[in-house]
């Protein structure tokens, strides 16, 4: 049997504070937009920034600490994984959307600020999450709330 890998590391910049959603069952669903930016000199030594926006999920307990630690601005390293789902949009067109979902998150905001608990020393300067356990019950898409 042919394995596959579906695996996505970003590192970038909140773009707005976390929307965190709940759904029918009660599960936390936090999404919000990071991005990432790539900068090089064209042909003419000219230089060229793009800037890429992801939509990120992330469910139950990191969504959570999502919800109490991240803000617009949050520098983030997240890894997980990508996935594309539809929906119907108020005109009951068929939508598509493609979003990341978190399954490990690490602030690398270096500043020591009240969100980020009560850390000492080193622990101050990141906070890592990892979700991975609790993966295997994704809700069906008829559980999300947005």
């Amino acid at each position: 049997m042919a394995r596959s890998l579906n695996k996505v590391i970003l590192i970038g910049n909140v773009g707005k504070d976390p929307d965190v959603r709940y759904t029918a069952k009660g599960d936390p669903v936090a999404t919000f937009p990071l991005a990432t930016s790539e900068v090089w000199r064209d042909k003419d030594s000219n230089i060229q920034e793009r800037t890429d926006w992801h939509n990120i999920v992330a469910w139950r307990k990191l969504a959570e600490i999502i919800q109490e630690l991240v803000r617009k601005g949050s520098r983030l390293f997240i890894e997980g994984r990508i996935q594309t789902r539809s929906y119907e949009d108020k005109t009951g067109e068929k939508r598509y959307i493609t979003e990341i979902v978190a399954e490990n998150m690490l602030i690398l905001d270096g500043r020591n600020n009240n969100r980020q608990g009560h850390h000492s020393g080193d622990e101050s300067e990141s906070h890592s999450v990892d979700s991975r356990s609790s993966l295997h019950d994704v809700p069906a898409d008829d559980d999300l709330p947005f």
